[in-house]
């Protein structure tokens, strides 16, 4: 298949949790005084979401202050990883669940050492495609965009060998914000595959804590976030205990792997921040290595 031609099958936009992630990114930007821990305007361009969207109840800039702290602090994490890595020498990029993800587009400078494939659902992947060619940033060499029918059982892992990825040389792997969609098999055949990533290879993924966990102010907010999921039709079905995580990664073939609290990128971005924004509790990473 030519990954320079748009996918033949049919183009859908990329769905709510997608767009939400990108405008609470440019939100970021518009709503809290700098010192910014992220700057995606690009996200927005992507969306076009109209004139409108800043009165969306999902973007109150109040109500949501703490989840796109969570939603920049993770990205932060994740691109800080990528550019520790990239200085060891590892080449490779894979973004499981890429939705709108701006990465190639806001650091060039970055993305130029890596090859970079984005894994996703071919109809929101080719409005994508779409999107960055009118946009003028167009799919540079770099860039692999890589659909996959998770609902037809596609196996990812061989679509990626397909568009070039190189399974002897040493990648980075990560899947924010797709763990809780997931069945724990499903999580647990990812975690079985990425175990198998060449020596020098990082896994990083999030997970969502069971609601016991979070701190008291941030349980209204997780069951807000689980009923809209659930009336959008894409539910949270699993959470983990980070014990259990760390255990699932341990029985896939990994011998290396941390949690990182979601409390750990608060203290390092948000403290003494004269807004006091904070993320809000409730979504850590497993990082894991080869």
């Amino acid at each position: 298949m030519n990954l320079r031609q748009t996918d033949d099958r049919a183009v859908e936009e990329p769905d709510g949790t997608a767009v939400r992630t990108a405008l609470w990114r440019a939100m970021h930007l518009e709503a809290d005084p700098p010192p910014h821990v992220l700057e995606d305007g690009v996200g927005l361009r992507l969306a076009a979401p109209g004139d409108g969207w800043r009165d969306r109840p999902d973007m109150d800039a109040q109500a949501t202050r703490g989840f796109r702290a969570a939603t920049v602090a993770r990205a932060r994490f994740v691109e800080d990883l990528v550019a520790e890595q990239a200085a060891r020498g590892v080449t490779q990029y894979v973004i499981l669940g890429a939705g709108l993800d701006t990465f190639v587009q806001r650091r060039p400078e970055l993305a130029g050492r890596l090859r970079v494939f984005e894994v996703d659902r071919p109809g929101p992947q080719a409005w994508k495609r779409r999107r960055l060619h009118d946009l003028g940033y167009g799919v540079p060499d770099g860039l692999r965009l890589v659909p996959v029918d998770f609902e037809a059982r596609e196996d990812w892992w061989a679509r990626l060998a397909a568009a070039g990825f190189d399974s002897g040389q040493p990648a980075v792997l990560v899947s924010t914000g797709v763990s809780m969609y997931l069945s724990r098999a499903a999580t647990q055949a990812t975690l079985h595959r990425a175990a198998g990533l060449a020596p020098g290879s990082t896994l990083a993924m999030t997970f969502l804590l069971p609601a016991a966990l979070l701190d008291d102010a941030d349980r209204p907010g997780l069951r807000r976030s689980k009923d809209g999921a659930q009336a959008s039709g894409t539910p949270f079905v699993s959470f983990y205990a980070p014990a259990e995580m760390l255990a699932l990664a341990r029985e896939a073939g990994f011998a290396d792997v941390r949690h990182v609290p979601g409390r750990e990128l608060a203290e390092r971005w948000f403290t003494g921040r004269s807004d006091g924004l904070r993320p809000s509790s409730g979504e850590d990473f497993l990082v894991a290595g080869t």
